[in-house]
């Protein structure tokens, strides 16, 4: 049983599209117009009317992409961070030859909202990174304030979405780079990066005009002659079929049902003895993680071998300190959370 934060389990309606005869996605009409709805379809989940495109690559593509795509050499870029993927929009900044300012929390902490305040008064910034859920600590950051902030002195702003877009609102009003990724709460296979992208925006990429091809959004911004290159059919098509299932949904419902999966799972944890990681008030409707100092790594390694559920530890120097249950997507199910928690209750 998977049940990690990504990628998720592919629900069997999905698998059934990846199973049929896929078009040429380079010559056939039929491929030009799922992708058509499949940004459509997007664009109701991002909330937005702005363009939506879908790269062939996995989500960090898009991060990197929308670095390359808006910074050029000499950039002041401010970073505002508060986990592993916030730290590492400022490494994709440098590697394209911006100049990051990283805003810095610990990871236990909100946003430093006074701290952008005053990064804001002392200089100029082309652009802004984010990240709206950090994955790695199941912490889901309040980015309204900051993008307000932001948006009052002209910055251009990017966000990484990927692991709360399509399980809980995203904030959309003042971003304009909005990145997602098809194997999160879509529930669809890996290999897709999805971008709402402002007009705003592709003005910018296009006095940038990155010499790039596979780090840059501008060929993306009309494909009605053709993509930049083949396209991932299956997976295009796999996406169609999540986005029409949450749809069908509603997105209300959708996002009840990931926080009363997360609810159940943190009450299962707290009658575990489990602390969460971070706050409750600050963790995400698509993950929880469980603080376990020195013991996730044999729990999970337990989990597999003994009752065949998969989840995820932490990352980098919390590697063996955080047990993550992804309750995100097809996932987001109380009965499937209680099958976790029955199996956490026998090796903690």
């Amino acid at each position: 049983m998977l049940m990690t934060p990504g990628p998720t389990a592919v629900p069997p309606r999905v698998r059934d599209r990846l199973s049929e005869p896929m078009p040429n996605p380079d010559i056939e009409q039929s491929f030009f117009d799922t992708y058509d709805g499949v940004c459509e379809k997007l664009g109701r989940v991002y909330d937005t009317d702005d363009d939506v495109v879908v790269m062939g690559g996995e989500g960090i593509l898009g991060l990197e992409a929308a670095i390359a795509s808006t910074v050029a050499p000499g950039d002041d870029v401010l970073c505002v961070s508060n986990g592993l993927y916030g730290d590492g929009f400022a490494d994709f900044v440098e590697s394209y030859g911006g100049d990051p300012t990283v805003v810095g929390a610990d990871y236990t902490d909100p946003l430093d909202v006074a701290g952008v305040e005053a990064a804001l008064d002392e200089s100029e910034f082309e652009v802004a990174t984010m990240v709206h859920c950090e994955t790695p600590t199941g912490t889901l950051n309040d980015i309204a304030p900051v993008l307000e902030l932001l948006s009052d002195h002209g910055v251009l702003t990017i966000v990484d979405a990927v692991s709360s877009l399509g399980g809980t609102p995203v904030p959309s009003e003042h971003i304009d780079i909005n990145l997602g990724a098809s194997q999160k709460a879509f529930s669809s296979p890996p290999g897709l990066t999805t971008a709402a992208v402002s007009d705003r925006a592709w003005e910018v990429i296009e006095d940038r005009d990155p010499d790039s091809l596979y780090t840059n959004l501008l060929p993306w911004r009309d494909t009605s002659e053709g993509f930049p290159y083949t396209h991932l059919g299956a997976n295009v098509a796999a996406l169609d079929e999540s986005l029409s299932m949450l749809l069908e949904e509603g997105l209300d419902a959708v996002y009840e049902r990931h926080e009363d999966a997360a609810a159940h799972c943190r009450e299962r944890g707290a009658d575990l003895g489990l602390d969460i990681y971070p706050d409750a008030d600050r963790s995400a409707p698509t993950v929880t993680a469980f603080h376990l100092p020195g013991e996730a790594k044999r729990v999970q390694a337990e989990l597999e071998a003994e009752h065949d559920v998969v989840l995820a530890t932490g990352l980098a120097d919390l590697a063996d300190d955080i047990l993550r249950v992804g309750h995100m997507g097809y996932n987001a199910d109380v009965e499937k959370v209680d099958r976790v928690m029955d199996a956490l209750a026998t090796v903690v």
